[in-house]
């Protein structure tokens, strides 16, 4: 699978360089969350999108290289047909109709036999 996407300035994305996140303060988390650094910005991206709150994704910055991708990008990065990992959260585009992404289907719990 292709290593390279193409970012907005037209810049071809090296999936493979080192990466690193700057995610926002997320206020409700009593441990913040800080810079991190990836070996791959494929690794930082699945983090960015898998891993933290949603509300956070919103305030993140990647940086790879000499370009920068806020929330929207990281996320349309996750999305593209180019992201070299495997995904486990589904996209808008497989959800189906009527289904939020990233929700779960509710899981029955059987009852407990009471003695």
């Amino acid at each position: 699978m292709a290593e390279k996407v193409q970012s907005i300035r037209g810049e071809a994305l090296d999936f493979a360089a080192p990466a690193e996140l700057f995610p926002t303060r997320y206020r409700r988390n009593r441990r913040p969350v800080g810079y991190k650094r990836f070996d791959t910005a494929a690794l930082a991206i699945r983090y960015a999108v898998e891993e933290l709150p949603a509300p956070l994704l919103n305030g993140t910055y990647l940086q790879v290289q000499d370009q920068r991708f806020d929330g929207e990008g990281i996320r349309a990065l996750y999305e593209s047909e180019d992201y070299p990992l495997q995904r486990t959260v589904q996209s808008a585009e497989d959800a189906p109709e009527g289904e939020a992404p990233d929700s779960a289907p509710a899981k029955s719990v059987d009852p407990i036999p009471q003695d």
